[in-house]
C-alpha cells in the first residue's frame, strides 16, 4: 500500500491522533472509519430527502411497506 502526507493543522492532527488512540485504531485506519461514517450520513441524509420527496400512494405504499417490516415477527 501507498501511503502518503496530507497537510492539517497541528490541532486537527493532534485531535485525530487522539481520537485515534481512544478507539484504538492507528490513525490512517481511524481516519477511514471516519469517512465511512461521512458516506453513510450522506446516504441517511438522500433517504430522507427521498422519503420527504415522496407524495400521494406511493409515500403510503411505503408507510404500509415499512410499518410491516417493523412490526415483523423476528422469532
Amino acid at each position: 500500500m501507498t501511503v502518503t502526507t496530507i497537510k492539517v493543522p497541528v490541532a486537527t492532527r493532534d485531535r485525530l491522533k487522539a481520537h485515534a488512540a481512544a478507539y484504538g485504531e492507528p490513525l490512517g485506519a481511524h481516519v477511514e472509519r471516519l469517512l465511512d461514517l461521512a458516506d453513510r450520513e450522506s446516504r441517511f441524509d438522500q433517504l430522507h430527502s427521498a422519503v420527504e420527496a415522496t407524495v400521494g400512494a406511493k409515500l403510503d405504499d411505503y408507510c404500509r411497506e415499512r410499518d410491516e417490516w417493523l412490526d415483523a415477527e423476528l422469532s
